[in-house]
């Protein structure tokens, strides 16, 4: 017997067929069904290595979660990862394989189609349901003839739709009746349900027009979801737009965040923002920055262009003055890149410039290179073992008077001796390459802590500790719960049920 699959497409991007996603998932895994999310092709630059050191979308990798499943890089089998405004690095099954640009890249999407086809196959023959999601728009029309992530991907897994539509925006009802009515006559008839997503307020005042898009549109609401506090990643830079760019002056942490013009993995702060004594701020102009406890410079798709954009917004200089005033400075990946002399790009990897100046705050130098290390990796910090990915182009050496932040043990399982990041003299500035470095939760606290302590404020023990796991698996089944709450499940059991008939 085939699996059962359906599949979440929205109106826009941001409008939350991701969490739906998320959502079902969990609800099928709670009934004891083996689920799998699917998603063809994801735009990000949040990304997660797999075990077996295979680099996908972070969306798939909580969506697995839910799931109760281990992330498989078959769940995301193309990752396009934006250098430029215009070229991307396309990951196919977890690994490089060059840079296109858009158009290039529109016409060399046919001959994935066949793999793509396949790659779905594998998963639905050792699965009971396949949840797949689709990116953007469903109604990109200067695309849809070699879609492979939305209707296209649809008709590939023969595979029913639900159109999930962010009222929150406002004009939900336009925008539904747009993207259904822009498709071709087929793929309308794919649609089989929709999900109105983030509404505030009574829900009454929407039965009226619910019951006229079904008129207009022939595809019945079937369900209302709410706005939310439920705290989970967010893999979409659109995302970014609404993150805190003040401090919450009731917490007695500030931490800031430099948001890069190209950011990557800024999901790794997640575990910082759900600390009760710690306000995560993200600045983007350097009259924002101050002197916060803790700076953070994070990862960049593009470091090269980063430090350019650094420059040209003051805040290489905003940066170095609150060193100067005391600020913690940590740089993760790119971020840790940054704080270095030197920047060299030799081969012009990541853009044209061969080599320019770093922001100076550690004596280390970077060179790029086409190799990219992608390796889940287990490390040793002052003598405590921490656990994270590395996602990165290039070799940082490090000077004389820099002492390395942490000794690699474990690269993907395989035992390995091998020194990563820099730590200053008096350990005011500190960088490294691993990603996840704070959901190491013990560490974490022990870092916090420690600028506790600086402030003159009591230590937390670990009573205050929110276990991240065990954190997101609670968030997991919150969502669960509203979604059984808010869309009607007898209607999605129906449309499951019905997949089985695929060709």
């Amino acid at each position: 017997m085939s699996a059962e699959r359906i599949m979440f497409v929205g109106t826009t991007s941001d409008s939350g067929k991701s969490w739906a996603v998320t959502a079902l998932c969990r609800i099928l895994k709670q009934r004891g069904k083996k689920v799998a999310p699917f998603k063809s092709q994801n735009m990000a630059l949040n990304s997660f290595i797999t075990a077996d050191g295979k680099e996908m979308g972070r969306a798939q990798v909580f969506q697995a979660e839910a799931a109760g499943v281990a992330p498989d890089v078959r769940m995301n089998p193309i990752l396009l990862k934006p250098s430029t405004d215009s070229d991307a690095q396309i990951v196919f099954m977890g690994k490089v394989t060059g840079n296109m640009g858009a158009a290039e890249y529109q016409n060399y999407k046919p001959k994935l189609r066949t793999k793509v086809t396949n790659i779905f196959n594998s998963l639905a023959a050792e699965n009971d349901v396949v949840v797949l999601e689709g990116a953007g728009s469903p109604t990109e029309i200067n695309l849809s003839d070699n879609d492979i992530v939305n209707m296209g991907m649809a008709k590939m897994a023969d595979a029913p739709v639900i159109l999930v539509a962010d009222i929150d925006r406002g004009g939900v009802y336009a925008t539904i009746y747009g993207t259904i009515k822009l498709l071709p006559k087929e793929d309308q008839k794919r649609i089989k349900g929709i999900i109105i997503n983030k509404f505030r307020g009574d829900e009454s005042l929407l039965v009226s027009g619910n019951q006229m898009i079904e008129k207009l549109t022939g595809v019945p609401v079937i369900g209302v979801l709410p706005m939310t506090d439920i705290d989970l990643d967010d893999e979409d830079s659109v995302s970014l737009q609404s993150k805190r760019q003040t401090r919450d002056t009731t917490k007695d942490i500030d931490i800031a965040v430099i948001t890069l013009s190209k950011i990557s993995n800024f999901t790794d702060f997640h575990s910082l923002e759900i600390q009760p004594d710690v306000s995560v701020r993200y600045v983007r102009h350097a009259d924002q920055v101050g002197t916060p406890d803790v700076l953070i410079i994070p990862g960049s798709k593009n470091t090269n262009e980063d430090m350019v954009f650094l420059r040209g917004k003051h805040l290489d200089m905003a940066i170095k003055e609150a060193a100067e005033n005391g600020s913690q400075i940590v740089g993760i990946c790119g971020g840790y890149q940054l704080l270095g002399n030197q920047l060299r790009d030799p081969e012009s990897v990541e853009s044209d410039l061969k080599s320019q100046t770093g922001l100076g705050l550690l004596d280390t130098d970077t060179v790029f290179n086409e190799v990219k290390t992608t390796t889940q990796a287990e490390a040793k910090h002052d003598g405590q073992l921490l656990t994270g990915y590395e996602i990165h182009m290039g070799t940082t050496t490090l000077g004389p008077q820099m002492r390395p932040f942490s000794r690699i043990i474990s690269n993907n399982g395989k035992p390995t001796d091998r020194d990563d990041g820099a730590v200053n003299q008096d350990g005011s500035v500190f960088g490294t390459y691993l990603h996840g470095l704070f959901d190491n939760i013990d560490w974490t606290r022990q870092f916090l802590n420690s600028v506790r302590e600086k402030k003159g404020l009591k230590p937390l023990g670990k009573a205050v500790e929110r276990q991240f796991n065990t954190y997101k698996e609670n968030q997991y089944d919150k969502l669960a719960n509203v979604f059984k709450e808010h869309v009607d499940m007898k209607r999605i059991d129906e449309i499951l049920a019905a997949s089985e008939n695929h060709e």
